[in-house]
């Protein structure tokens, strides 16, 4: 032990969470020789292989695996130490990834960071706003926004807001098109939805609780291309109200047939939601979403 060097377990973690030395060096601000040279050293001095180097990039060993929840539980409490010890100047500065849906990320959270930059100027957030979803056992994210709650896992979860949808269109597309008094006359309409096979959430599988059988024609992983998709006219669209609202071209269509719910759910791991910079972003995004009900919840509920 005499020749372990506690610092090669950052090089470690970076490694172990993206695959590629490339990438991991970019993050730790590091020449991929060094990360390199670090993560062998590492191995000699633990007597142990901790990665397989394929082709395709890094894979964890047997040891690798037993020695990443280790890794992870050292940078627990080191961000632990730096937050409670360093003190509310040290805790408040440094980066926060939020990982997100790309509709709450793009529309919703993002133009929303001023108000948490000017309030911390030192903290920085990093918005992971992708049609996925995010491990915060690998540090892909420090909080996520989840359609629904973890089955497993290390995980404090809150319901942050229900929200609404509905069906859009422009009134160009509506004007031009067969007249839609039903849900089922959308089945005569181009759909915009997500593509089948990529649908990473089974709350986003929706289309049957508008018109049973009904699939997109024109597909994409992202909401956010679904919604520029309608604008221009290509067919309707479902979308979160506090999406559609963002433009004004966007007509909602049958508002008293075709509307459902969903939820969004707070997620952090359970040993940082005490990390000073943690909860402070997380009470931002709280008070955020709480100010902004209307939008989620407009009140002209069928």
């Amino acid at each position: 032990m005499s020749r372990f060097d506690w610092d090669d377990l950052r090089f470690f973690l970076a490694v172990a969470r993206v695959g590629r030395l490339t990438v991991a060096a970019r993050r730790l601000g590091a020449d991929h020789a060094t990360v390199s040279r670090r993560i062998t050293a590492l191995e000699d001095a633990l007597k142990a292989k901790l990665f397989e180097r394929r082709p395709q990039g890094y894979a964890l060993t047997e040891h690798g695996e037993r020695l990443l929840s280790k890794a992870e539980a050292i940078e627990t409490q080191a961000l632990a130490v730096s937050s409670e010890i360093g003190g509310a100047d040290l805790a408040l500065s440094g980066t926060v990834r939020i990982g997100a849906p790309d509709g709450f990320g793009a529309m919703f959270l993002a133009p929303r960071t001023a108000n948490l930059g000017e309030q911390y100027p030192d903290l920085e957030m990093q918005i992971v706003a992708m049609p996925r979803l995010l491990s915060l056992s690998k540090r892909e994210a420090d909080i996520a926004i989840s359609l629904a709650p973890p089955k497993e896992g290390k995980i404090v979860a809150r319901r942050l807001t229900d929200y609404r949808l509905g069906v859009f269109a422009t009134q160009a597309y509506l004007d031009a098109h067969k007249p839609i008094n039903e849900p089922d006359d959308l089945q005569d309409h181009t759909v915009i939805g997500y593509i089948d096979d990529l649908i990473f959430t089974p709350e986003l599988d929706y289309l049957d609780e508008v018109s049973k059988g009904m699939r997109a024609k024109l597909q994409s992983s992202s909401l956010v291309a679904q919604m520029q998709a309608a604008l221009a006219g290509a067919g309707v669209v479902v979308l979160p109200y506090y999406v559609a609202a963002a433009d004004s071209r966007l007509v909602q269509i049958l508002p008293e047939k075709a509307t459902f719910t969903r939820a969004y759910w707070l997620i952090v791991h359970a040993d940082l939601k005490d990390i000073a910079r943690i909860r402070a972003t997380m009470d931002f995004l709280v008070r955020e979403v709480k100010s902004a009900r209307q939008e989620f919840l407009p009140d002209d509920r069928p």
